[in-house]
């Protein structure tokens, strides 16, 4: 099949392009564009409490005014506030209150509004919307900063706002252009590294102008997808998709150009070696690419929103990408044949392989010892995944300077930190009930002698059916101990105390985030064993053995592990982080064991046929290491190169992210799959290829061993022969 996929694209290449630029076109100007939704209360399941206590609370308080965001005055000296700043407080809130600002309904303050030592005054903005990160709020809400700095001249005070709005204000400044900034470095990142790899402009530049043109089209789907789905697409996915199709489509287009310069050694003609090139290597392509998207569609069993929409979405790319490997890259590189590697004459000349020579001996001399130390050392690093704390609050991942986050430190020095949000007890009646003042009162006075934090005066709703009451809790609302309290004593107590005849829910952004923490936990037990199972159904259909598949996963498993712990010990321990991006399990784990088994499969690929082809099993791991090295380690350096571009953004979890993917791309590529399986598939023998077992097939060898091509054709039906 993929044998005819190549010959299909190489005589009719110009027919190949142009349908992709057709393609590309028709994305560009057909698909809608691509939204982004940044709450993550909207991703939760109905089912979960704090999303029913939400309904209710807007059923029956249609017309209640939540603080978008909040205004936090302080004097300069960080004293106490003297009459006459408090005078200038009430002066500036009602003069911004009267500025006409778009979605700002309006802007006040009181006595109420002082903190108890008289340091710190707020001023609540109430918004049109109940939505925070409504574009049109997020604006006004950086006109009112900007209108507020000439009303404090002349005065002793500061103010800062902070609050939902104002924090996504800040999110939305500090990450800038980050997407271009991943873009561009990403982009220069791919052509240096292919300039050293192949010592030609050409080939340093057509792949990112073929992926680039890929992306056009991926991002058109996705949209299209979602628009039609219903789904939405995380703030982050195109900061995500940048690099994934970037990242996995130069890999599979190296994957291809090494077997197209191995055929173009033997002196084959160019569209001939394309060809054979695509029959060869197709079917690794696949299947690494199907071990991918089968990774990312296992998001849809996620009980988050964010995720289930992140899968199909990154889905989507991957498949995109294999389809333009096989067939728009043939196209391209068979027009221009070996002018593609000018002005370099090194594709002519047989490679050396002098460290992969010495790894390989070494591997194939010591396997038990190879084993034992590329274990153990992905077993160390994997000893920090104890220490992993899941990190909830967004806030905390933006930088320190941000006037959201200093405002919401000055807030926390005067009042109690759940001050901004606090957790709301719903009482509803049931059977179409009404409920008296008296019973809520009593009900509230339980929930204070309780010492959950300060209660808020219980109000009935207009309807008479339903009542809130505010818990402002002394923990910051998005921090652990605050989602530790709200899952466990304050819902056990709410639920315990409810009056008889009601339905005690328990609401807010704490509990939301409680909610959160335990959908992510029924994720990593559900997703995980999905995908991986997957993946070994994929591994196994390539490969024709039932044993392989079973040590490739666990050592993908302890690679993962080793990354994630990895990552704790960098940014918890080394950079002080107070913990780590809450869904970073599930991202390390897809993007580890998905996109890192393109690596183990090739490799076991390669010693499969050098196995079939009568090498014994020391042997035939010494050729599979000398013939894959160069591929496996110039796609692993970009792959992790790509992703490692986040550390460049400013926002700590992408920082994390960035890190912990590049990380453990490498780690899989450099200790796994040079290292570690080959050692271990050497140890097992014959019995890693069961039932399968030996078939005389003649080794994809490119010349005598340890050199490179010998100019001898290899045959066309050698399975999966050639796979570096």
């Amino acid at each position: 099949m993929f044998g005819r996929i190549g010959r299909s694209a190489v005589r009719h290449p110009w027919l190949t392009i142009l349908a992709w630029l057709i393609a590309a076109i028709a994305a560009a100007s057909l698909a809608p564009p691509l939204k982004a939704v940044s709450d993550q209360a909207e991703f939760l399941p109905s089912h979960y409490e704090s999303v029913q206590a939400a309904k209710v609370q807007e059923r029956a308080f249609p017309q209640q005014e939540q603080p978008a965001s909040i205004a936090v005055f302080r004097r300069s000296d960080n004293g106490v506030l003297t009459d006459a700043d408090k005078a200038e407080v009430t002066e500036i809130a009602a003069a911004l209150d009267g500025a006409g600002l778009k979605k700002i309904k309006k802007v006040e303050t009181g006595p109420q509004s002082i903190s108890p030592k008289g340091e710190i005054a707020l001023a609540s903005i109430v918004a049109t919307t109940k939505n925070p990160y409504d574009a049109e709020l997020i604006e006004s809400v950086k006109e009112l900063r900007q209108k507020a700095k000439p009303l404090l001249e002349g005065t002793s005070l500061q103010m800062g706002v902070t609050g939902s709005a104002a924090t996504a204000l800040d999110t939305q400044e500090s990450s800038g252009d980050t997407d271009a900034m991943i873009m561009m470095a990403t982009l220069l990142l791919i052509v240096v590294l292919l300039a050293l790899i192949f010592r030609s402009p050409l080939i340093a530049i057509l792949p990112v102008l073929i992926i680039g043109l890929v992306f056009g089209v991926a991002v058109g789907l996705i949209s299209a997808t979602a628009e039609l789905g219903g789904l939405q697409a995380d703030a982050s996915i195109s900061s995500i998709l940048i690099v994934v199709l970037f990242g996995v489509g130069t890999d599979y287009i190296l994957f291809l150009l090494f077997r197209y310069r191995e055929f173009l050694r033997q002196g084959r003609p160019p569209k001939e070696a394309m060809s054979e090139a695509v029959a060869r290597v197709g079917e690794t392509i696949a299947s690494a690419a199907g071990a991918v998207i089968i990774a990312f569609l296992a998001l849809l069993l996620s009980s988050l929103g964010m995720l289930r929409a992140m899968g199909p979405a990154l889905a989507i790319a991957v498949a995109v990408t294999l389809v333009a490997a096989l067939t728009l890259v043939p196209a391209v590189f068979s027009l221009l044949g070996t002018k593609a590697f000018w002005p370099s004459k090194a594709w002519r000349k047989q490679p050396k392989h002098g460290l992969a020579h010495r790894v390989g001996s070494l591997t194939a001399r010591r396997p038990g010892g190879v084993a034992a130390v590329s274990g153990g050392l992905l077993a160390v690093l994997a000893v920090g995944v104890f220490s992993f704390t899941p990190q909830f609050d967004s806030t905390g991942s933006l930088p320190k300077d941000l006037e959201s986050v200093r405002a919401m430190e000055d807030l926390q020095r005067g009042f109690s930190a759940g001050q901004s949000d606090p957790t709301w007890v719903i009482v509803e009646a049931e059977d179409g009930g009404r409920l008296e003042q008296s019973q809520i009162d009593a009900y509230a006075k339980k929930l204070g002698e309780a010492g959950l934090g300060q209660v808020t005066p219980a109000a009935l709703g207009p309807g008479g059916d339903a009542a809130q009451i505010g818990v402002v809790l002394k923990h910051k609302p998005a921090g652990e101990e605050a989602i530790e309290l709200v899952s466990g004593t304050l819902r056990d107590v709410a639920h315990d105390a409810a009056p008889d005849g009601t339905r005690v829910l328990v609401g807010g952004t704490t509990a939301v985030l409680a909610d959160i923490q335990h959908a992510t936990t029924r994720d990593y037990s559900l997703v995980f064993p999905v995908a991986g199972l997957a993946i070994m159904i994929i591994l196994g259909l390539l490969l024709r053995s039932v044993v392989a598949p079973w040590y490739l996963m666990l050592s993908v498993g302890l690679g993962f592990t080793a990354t994630l712990g990895s990552t704790v010990w960098l940014f918890q321990n080394v950079k002080g982080e107070q913990g780590l991006l809450f869904t970073l399990p599930v991202i390390v784990y897809l993007f580890v064991v998905a996109i890192g088994t393109d690596y183990n499969i090739l490799m076991v690929a390669r010693l499969r046929e050098e196995i079939r082809g009568g090498s014994s099993p020391a042997e035939a791991v010494r050729q599979a290491i000398i013939h894959s090295a160069s591929t496996i380690g110039a796609a692993a350096v970009i792959l992790a190169g790509t992703f490692g571009v986040l550390l460049l953004a400013e926002n700590t979890m992408l920082q994390q992210m960035g890190f912990a993917v590049a990380f453990g791309i490498l780690l899989t590529a450099f200790v796994m799959a040079l290292l570690l399986v080959p050692a271990v598939t050497t140890l097992l023998g014959d019995r890693a290829w069961w039932p399968g077992g030996r078939r005389s097939v003649p080794p994809a060898h490119d010349g005598p061993a340890g050199t490179a091509d010998s100019g001898t054709p290899e045959p066309a039906n050698s399975g999966t022969s050639g796979r570096i």
